[in-house]
């Protein structure tokens, strides 16, 4: 991934960058809001990191002009303050994932990845879906496991293409809440892990081999073991 850090913090910016290269990522760094929108208007980025107090501009106000002036780059905000409305307040400025402070490399590159690998999931359009012996035709919503058709409620249908269209990739609870239900923040309640249930009844229970698996405290993948 090339990431794009801004954060006025060198404590955090060596934390982070350090554990980033570790993983073979570029880092790019910013240490002021103004300096952080002009790298992200001149240079492409697969995630851009804003801290949410920064000098010269809040980190929510330098999100919103950054989606104003048309860059889509996945970004996620930093920060001490972890009070509801501060979380929504960010992501309805065009943030699309919130973490707060101190939090744990492993979580914070988890999000990265997820957010870097989102709008190649939202681009794939495939008529025909199929993961081992699983198939989906997108087009008549049919869905047939080893030739048996399986009977999926409409939500049921999204959850399982959304997880079709990323097989043996990581799809984490805050993108399925996004893009099967629209939400833009935690709702706090187990709708995913409820609705994922009772899929893998369907999909896997009456079979010998499970395709649909739970990476914990991350979300699912589907894939032939």
């Amino acid at each position: 991934m090339n990431i794009l850090l801004v954060e006025d913090n060198q404590e955090i910016v060596a934390f982070v960058a350090r554990g980033l290269h570790e993983a073979g990522d570029a880092v790019s760094v910013a240490t002021s809001a103004n300096q952080g929108l002009i790298e992200a208007a001149a240079h492409p980025f697969d995630v851009i990191i804003f801290d949410r107090l920064l000098p010269g501009m809040d980190g929510v106000d330098a999100v919103r002009v950054l989606r104003q002036s048309g860059v889509e780059t996945p970004v996620l905000i930093l920060t001490a303050l972890d009070g509801i409305d501060d979380r929504v307040t960010g992501l309805e400025a065009g943030a699309d994932d919130y973490l707060t402070k101190p939090f744990a490399f492993a979580e914070l590159y988890a999000r990265l990845r997820a957010l870097a690998r989102r709008q190649p999931m939202m681009d794939k359009e495939p008529t025909r879906l199929q993961v081992g012996d699983l198939t989906m035709e997108r087009a008549t919503q049919i869905v047939t496991r080893a030739g048996v058709k399986l009977d999926l409620s409409p939500r049921e249908h999204k959850i399982l293409e959304c997880l079709m269209l990323n097989e043996d990739q990581l799809v984490t609870r805050t993108m399925l809440l996004e893009k099967i239900w629209g939400y833009r923040f935690d709702p706090k309640t187990s709708l995913v892990q409820t609705h994922v249930s009772r899929l893998r009844t369907k999909v896997d229970k009456p079979f010998d081999v499970e395709l649909i698996r739970t990476v914990r405290g991350a979300g699912y993948v589907i894939g032939e073991p």
